[in-house]
């Protein structure tokens, strides 16, 4: 989604046949742009990869049913993590509500549930009501997902985030960083699906230059 205007699944292949298959004639600044400063990776010795999203987002919500899959298909030398983006401050419970959840033990079961009750049951997840009514629906203690987004703990992670988007220079989301150096989303990949086998290929990129 583009900061200014801003469901095929993709199937879980066996991890031979998927980096196998992963596009390995993706062209730098058509399918993905090098960040002139690489950034550092918060679990050094492994290849990291950030999608940066909003809840809020509905491209984001088009890309989680097949990013999911893929994510859970990913080899144990590679690490991802997503960083919530905020450019107003409408978006900034939706930034909290993520690190709640995740503050929480909450798995990917929830965060899909979070996308659906956003862009499916119109629930307007910005407000506490909205945010007390989905937590019952979905059997999470509510008071406790409040006082979690309101807790300290909670805001300090939003600097971090927010400061993170800046460093990357985050202009649209869902946009996906790999290993610190590469940046390529489904705008630029022209499609969800294409973007992830992107990913693989820069994964395999970054296997190569160590």
């Amino acid at each position: 989604m583009n900061r200014r205007d801003f469901a095929i699944t993709l199937a879980v292949t066996p991890l031979m046949a998927r980096f196998a298959h992963a596009a390995t004639d993706v062209v730098q600044g058509k399918d993905y742009i090098e960040l002139p400063t690489p950034m550092p990776v918060a679990v050094p010795g492994k290849i990291e990869v950030i999608e940066f999203f909003g809840y809020w987002c509905p491209h984001c919500n088009e890309l989680e049913p097949k990013l999911e899959p893929w994510v859970k298909a990913l080899p144990a030398n590679v690490h991802f993590r997503r960083i919530p983006v905020a450019w107003q401050e409408a978006q900034i419970p939706y930034q909290k509500l993520f690190y709640a959840l995740e503050a929480m033990g909450l798995g990917s079961d929830i965060h899909a549930k979070v996308f659906k009750a956003i862009h499916e049951q119109h629930l307007p997840l910005g407000n506490d009501a909205a945010t007390a009514t989905f937590a019952t629906a979905i059997g999470v203690d509510k008071a406790k997902l409040l006082d979690a987004m309101k807790g300290f703990s909670v805001s300090l992670k939003l600097g971090p985030a927010n400061q993170q988007s800046k460093s990357y220079q985050i202009e649209g989301v869902p946009t996906l960083v790999v290993n610190g150096r590469y940046e390529t989303s489904p705008e630029m990949a022209k499609g969800d699906v294409q973007a992830l086998r992107v990913v693989d290929a820069l994964i395999q990129k970054v296997k190569t230059q160590r």
